[in-house]
């Protein structure tokens, strides 16, 4: 079956764009599927939008069904950036006669596209979407870490069916499983079982309160760059900058901080998919959420088009363009070798594995800051790196 078969084409005056309007809009930049133009070709092409109309297993939030053309209607009136845009939009994959069509049609979607090399940007609908976009790396082979910037962590109970609200625990619970960690960015403690707290402990996961995420914005850069899959639930937001969510709460980020940690993640070298979830339109309050969200797009776009490539690989990182420093610690068995890129003054750690280097190439470099360093060589172990060496044990 053909990518294109899955999707139905735009139009245009529903999402209230016209193509005489100015050259540099991103409706006139962007390759879309729409009742006037074909299917775009995929051959010169780094970014797709996709969107998914699907939201019939969130029953405390319908209505995200509506959300891609929503959001489409403010991106696409948007300037384009000082980067020179390679971006189709494929239209919206045509809804399944059960939930899990649409799901088969978003995981045959993405892998294919990721094959090519091209990021996919999921325009949900619901977030259980995000158990399609994490089965299309099963197909790759590809062991992955992933992101969710989520006020609750979709753990859900011990039920059969997939939900909005039990993604993560289908994700944690298949087989054969390819997820080396999970991170959460800016759960709210009122709103997640303890219990729930304490089993992320036990994975050594890593999970980030609303208040430690927001004290250092700056902090979440490495995090969020040590992502292969990032989960975007609107409800992370604050309810006055993003009203339209049934589970919106007055806590959140702030929407420009939600526009810079997805700035973060398009300058990541390692991410490859992104998706964007639980927007309902009913709920907007002058389509605000909406609009923030195309925004944050548009950030990802400009972090995408400024990506330095340089990620220290085992072909790299012992080249000219990294400087290396070893730090020892007392009553510490292990060094700590660290590499700060030339090009880019970012910073990661590598973490022994003994042999398992060709298995998990992609995870034993961990990306970090300056303070990581600062506080190694104070004595302080980097979470992070104890982290992941917990994982190699």
């Amino acid at each position: 079956m053909e990518i294109a078969d899955f999707f139905v084409p735009l139009e245009f005056k529903k999402i209230n764009f016209f193509e005489n309007s100015h050259p540099l809009l991103l409706g006139n930049v962007i390759k879309s599927y729409n009742t006037d133009s074909p299917f775009p070709s995929l051959t010169d092409t780094d970014i797709a939008i996709i969107g998914v109309k699907e939201d019939r297993n969130a029953p405390d939030n319908q209505g995200c069904a509506f959300a891609p053309d929503y959001v489409r209607k403010y991106l696409y009136n948007l300037y384009q950036g000082q980067f020179k845009l390679k971006l189709s939009d494929l239209g919206n994959i045509k809804q399944g006669e059960t939930t899990d069509d649409t799901y088969f049609a978003v995981k045959t979607i993405v892998a294919q596209l990721l094959e090519r090399k091209i990021i996919p940007i999921i325009l949900g609908g619901t977030q259980d979407l995000s158990y399609a976009n994490y089965r299309a790396y099963e197909s790759l082979g590809q062991i992955i870490n992933i992101v969710s910037i989520d006020s609750s962590f979709d753990l859900g109970l011990n039920e059969d069916k997939l939900s909005n609200h039990n993604y993560l625990n289908k994700i944690l619970t298949h087989q054969p499983n390819f997820l080396f960690n999970y991170t959460n960015l800016g759960y709210q403690t009122y709103f997640v079982d303890q219990d729930a707290i304490e089993l992320m402990h036990k994975l050594h996961f890593d999970i980030y309160r609303l208040g430690q995420a927001r004290k250092n914005v700056e902090e979440i850069e490495p995090i969020v760059r040590n992502a292969d899959m990032i989960s975007f639930d609107i409800s992370s937001v604050r309810q006055s900058d993003a009203p339209a969510n049934a589970n919106a709460s007055p806590n959140g980020f702030y929407g420009e901080e939600a526009c810079q940690i997805i700035r973060y993640a398009g300058l990541s070298d390692k991410l490859s998919s992104i998706g964007f979830y639980e927007i309902n339109p009913a709920y907007d309050n002058g389509e605000q959420t909406a609009h923030l969200t195309a925004q944050m797009i548009w950030y990802f776009l400009e972090g995408f088009y400024h990506r330095k490539n340089d990620f220290p690989d085992r072909q790299r990182k012992d080249t000219a363009s990294y400087i290396k420093y070893v730090v020892s610690m007392k009553d510490f068995q292990n060094e700590i070798t660290f590499y700060k890129s030339k090009v880019s003054d970012r910073w990661w750690m590598e973490v022994p594995c003994q042999g398992l280097q060709s298995k998990y190439e992609r995870q034993f470099l961990v990306p970090c800051s300056y303070k990581d360093y600062q506080d190694a060589c104070q004595e302080e172990l980097p979470e992070k790196w104890w982290q992941v060496y917990q994982k190699f044990l």
